[in-house]
């Protein structure tokens, strides 16, 4: 039918049809030019094939959900009541009672265009060779399904060759058999479904069809002459025909044995399903149709009609996601529940806790004829993978696949050192001689394969994996090229435990061979996504792996801390606390309270605290942990005296700068005592403590300090260390307080050329560089000049850094603070408005920036003209710097100094 002949099926005596067809026609009065099979498919939400299915009278309705779609669209055109789910309910029992029609292939023939070598007149016999698949229970009509009956076209001429490739359990046989069955309705005249596994397969089915055709009788004798004789008649014929080859394992099984393609206008077709994505079944003359899962409309509908209309939706839609939409998965799911009268909340709960074996329907209690269980669907598609080349290396790497993040796995991850010492570690010893030993070349062999196992065979290994669908191997994706669908992987990982002796053993080497890849690759600074997607894969990867990752044994993976503090490291502070925390409870349960890593990981958390704004909670976070730290590691212990670093720290960012510059002078004596004077550790601290002294308002002191450090860090580490290269941007902006500002920015401009020397362009220690660079600038004098530095440095900051990094925000609030000293008030104050709003969603409202930002934004409406609105913004600002800082932290006291000052002018 076209798109938009009459909704007509003629003498199917079905009620629900003919109510469908009676909507229909009213619709067509009140809705002309809109009622199409098209429209009615697309507003519906139900597949075009299904629609045209109805209204030929090919099909009918057996989905009560489609039905019901399909009635409202028709009604509303209509403008009728919409029937009710019942009312077709009832239809629908009406006919399922009527007597059910001869079957197609027994009674009379469907019409069919005559072979071209007879009358039209004669009667034609129509042949159909091989079992096809009977329909799955709920079977449900799928958009592949409308691609291939589209590509085929009217009559089945249009795509003589459709290659269905998919992974196990899609459905692609279901969809191969529902496609068989129509055009058997339709009229073709001869149809071979062929059990495609072997060649033996293959050739059998041609010969029998060869014989059933009545092609000469030495095709009974000589299976492969009749085989060949079966494609000569394929490929002269007049009569319309269709061969199936269901579930192709290898290239070469087909190869010579394709019916012909060229012969469309006879009607002549192929459909194939494989696991198989060769390019050796692809080609010019062939379409390939990638068959995936359900989507969630279609596995809710399937599901419904499995489990009952009772159900609560959302308990269908979290089942169908925890099996990823997979349609075998989904069946076997929905026998298990029914045989067990389980509910799916109870499903899932098994689900999580057993083994998928576990959680399935016996052999004698598959539905519709499965024969494999779920978690041995894909056994058979990965041994043949496995022994393809390069051999051996297939399911190793399918291992590291399967604890990962399903939804996109960086390949650089996968070719890193430590995965490539796992796989090499995998590859199949060489085989024994026949008296015992090992040949020596074979050895040799052997050895040389070890040695070239690199990121190029990772990528032909991952091309057989996805040659056989068994992952998705995509080399544009921008870090995600590798993706698996989840019950492949739960499969993976289940078989890979299922030997007690071996299995824990295994999965522990797969799980820190992961984690070492990912470690590897993780950058240090993080840009276009990478670290979003490795925190993902990490996170995978610590559900999948459990207690591996952290045990009393081991400790904490490195991983572990990485990933949490990557989030700070990006911006995401909050995120970062919230992260560390969720790791401190992680420790604590699997490590106890007193194992080094769990007191790490409070030190890392009361850090981000601090960082977060909360500078007094992580002082009082950092004093208790000392305490911990001191009787369990002892006073002198590398990570007590770090401890004591970060308290002091906090100290001094919680606004006690004198108890931050005493302590700091306390701890350098204790660090050079137990350290020395030249570690890096204790150089570290002379930073800590010339900085204090700066913040404590003693510039020249600070200054005299970071000189003396700086001659002590060239001479250890050298004149290009990064840290030596800090020290020089100390003591260029201690230049600058003390008076010289023009000093400052000649001090930044020639350190700008040795961080980009040393550092590259875009590291963000350059890009502090250039900030401080512009920042001395315009408190020289040239503020216009700062502006655009800013500007230029912006645009930098937001493509490497990302636009809600602290950095970046602070390159914003200086951009809007030189843009109004250059003279334009209300640009500046507008900017900063803009960067408030940023700053309260990326920071939170009681951070120290944000609070800087909202002082600053006074300010600057003040110098607009505004200045009752400024004393009225500071007013405001104080009572909440009073909250967070205090009385006595500078910025509180800065502000009620500003607070007056624009009082008085708001008098004036």
């Amino acid at each position: 039918m076209v798109a938009d002949s009459p909704f007509r099926p003629q003498g199917s005596g079905s009620r629900v049809l003919a109510e469908l067809a009676r909507l229909w026609d009213q619709a067509r009065v009140h809705n002309p030019g809109r009622v199409t099979q098209k429209e009615l498919a697309r507003v519906s939400g139900v597949p075009h094939t299904t629609v045209n299915g109805w209204a030929t009278g090919a099909a009918e309705p057996r989905n009560l959900d489609q039905l019901v779609q399909v009635g409202a669209t028709l009604a509303a055109w209509a403008n009728e009541p919409l029937p009710s789910a019942r009312d077709w309910d009832r239809l629908m029992a009406a006919d399922r009672a009527r007597p059910a029609p001869a079957p197609a292939d027994v009674g009379p023939p469907a019409p069919a265009p005559a072979p071209v070598s007879a009358p039209v007149s004669a009667p034609v016999e129509r042949v159909r060779v091989g079992v096809i698949p009977q329909p799955a229970d709920c079977f449900q009509d799928r958009q592949v399904a409308e691609d291939v009956e589209a590509a085929a076209g009217e009559g089945g001429t249009g795509a003589p060759v459709q290659v269905l490739a998919g992974t196990g359990g899609v459905g692609k046989t279901q969809l191969a058999a529902a496609h068989a069955r129509r055009a058997w309705r339709q009229g073709v005249q001869v149809l071979v479904w062929v059990e495609a596994a072997t060649r033996d397969g293959i050739v059998s089915a041609y010969a029998r069809a060869a014989a059933r055709l009545g092609l000469p009788p030495a095709g009974l004798d000589d299976p492969d002459q009749a085989a060949r004789e079966f494609l000569v008649w394929a490929e002269t014929t007049g009569r319309s025909w269709l061969v199936v080859l269901d579930d192709v394992r290898r290239p070469k099984d087909v190869a010579g044995l394709w019916p012909p393609a060229a012969v469309s206008a006879a009607g002549g077709q192929v459909l194939v399903t494989t696991r198989l994505r060769e390019a050796a079944l692809a080609g010019a003359d062939r379409r390939t149709v990638g068959v995936g899962t359900f989507s969630a409309a279609e596995a809710r509908s399937y599901l419904r009609a499995k489990l009952g209309d009772d159900v609560p939706v959302a308990d269908l839609d979290a089942l169908a996601a925890d099996l990823g939409f997979l349609p075998l998965a989904l069946a076997q799911a929905a026998a298990y529940a029914a045989n067990a009268a389980i509910g799916c909340a109870e499903y899932r709960r098994r689900l999580a806790t057993r083994l998928l074996d576990h959680a399935v329907p016996g052999e004698d209690h598959l539905p519709d004829g499965h024969r494999r269980i779920v978690a041995a669907t894909w056994e058979l598609s990965i041994d043949e993978a496995g022994r393809a080349a390069p051999a051996g290396l297939a399911r190793p790497l399918l291992c590291l696949t399967s604890v990962l993040d399903a939804a996109g796995i960086p390949q650089a991850a996968l070719t890193s050192p430590p995965a490539l010492a796992y796989l090499t570690s995998h590859l199949p010893d060489p085989p024994p001689r026949g008296d015992g030993g090992v040949d020596a070349a074979t050895v040799n062999k052997a050895t040389v394969n070890k040695a070239t196992v690199n990121a190029a065979t990772v990528d032909e290994v991952l091309r057989v994996l996805h040659r056989h669908s068994l992952l998705d191997h995509d080399r544009t994706a921008a870090h995600r090229e590798i993706r698996v669908h989840r019950l492949v992987q739960r499969a993976t990982r289940e078989n890979l435990v299922a030997r007690p002796e071996l299995g824990p053993r295994l999965f522990a080497e797969v799980a820190a061979a992961a984690a070492d890849a990912l470690l590897r690759v993780w950058p240090p600074v993080e840009r276009d996504g990478l670290g979003e997607i490795l925190r993902a894969n990490t996170t995978a990867l610590q559900q999948a792996a459990g207690t591996v990752l952290c045990n009393p044994g081991a400790g904490a993976h490195p991983l572990l801390f990485q990933a949490a503090a990557s989030l700070g490291h990006a911006g995401r502070v909050t995120a970062a606390v919230a992260a560390s925390a969720g790791l401190h409870a992680t420790c604590l349960r699997d490590l106890g309270p007193d194992h080094p890593d769990t007191l790490a990981i409070r030190g890392n958390l009361a850090g981000w605290r601090g960082r977060a704004g909360d500078a007094a909670g992580a002082a009082a976070a950092f004093a208790e942990l000392l305490a911990d730290m001191e009787r369990v590691l002892g006073p002198d212990h590398p990570a007590t005296l770090a401890t004591r670093t970060n308290l002091a720290g906090s100290r001094g960012q919680a606004g006690d700068v004198a108890g931050a510059a005493a302590a700091f002078a306390e701890l350098l004596t204790d660090m050079e005592r137990v350290l020395g004077p030249d570690h890096p550790a204790t150089l570290a601290t002379r930073h800590n403590v010339a900085s204090a002294r700066r913040e404590a308002g003693d510039v020249a002191g600070a200054a005299a300090a970071f000189e003396e450090l700086l001659a002590d860090r060239s001479r250890l580490l050298g004149p290009g260390h990064p840290d030596t290269l800090a020290t020089r941007s100390h003591v260029a902006s201690l230049r600058g307080d003390a008076g010289d500002a023009a000093g400052a920015a000649a001090a930044f401009a020639e350190l700008l050329t040795d961080m980009e020397r040393v550092l590259g362009p875009d590291h963000p220690e350059t890009l502090a560089t250039r900030a401080n660079l512009a920042g001395w600038r315009g408190q020289a004098g040239d503020a216009a000049g700062a502006a655009a530095a800013f500007a230029e440095l912006l645009t930098d900051m937001e493509r490497v850094l990302g636009p809600d990094h602290p950095a970046t925000l602070a390159a914003r609030a200086h951009l809007a603070s030189f843009t109004g000293e250059a003279g334009d008030a209300a640009e500046a104050y507008a900017a900063l408005e803009a960067l408030l709003a940023d700053r309260l969603q990326v920071l939170g409202p009681d951070h120290p920036s944000t609070l800087t930002t909202r002082r600053n934004l006074a300010r600057w409406r003040g110098e607009a003209g505004d200045a009752a609105g400024a004393a009225g913004a500071y007013e405001r600002l104080l009572t909440d710097l009073l909250r967070v800082l205090g009385p006595g932290h500078p910025h509180t006291v800065a502000a009620r100094e500003e607070l007056a000052y624009w009082r008085e002018a708001g008098r004036q």
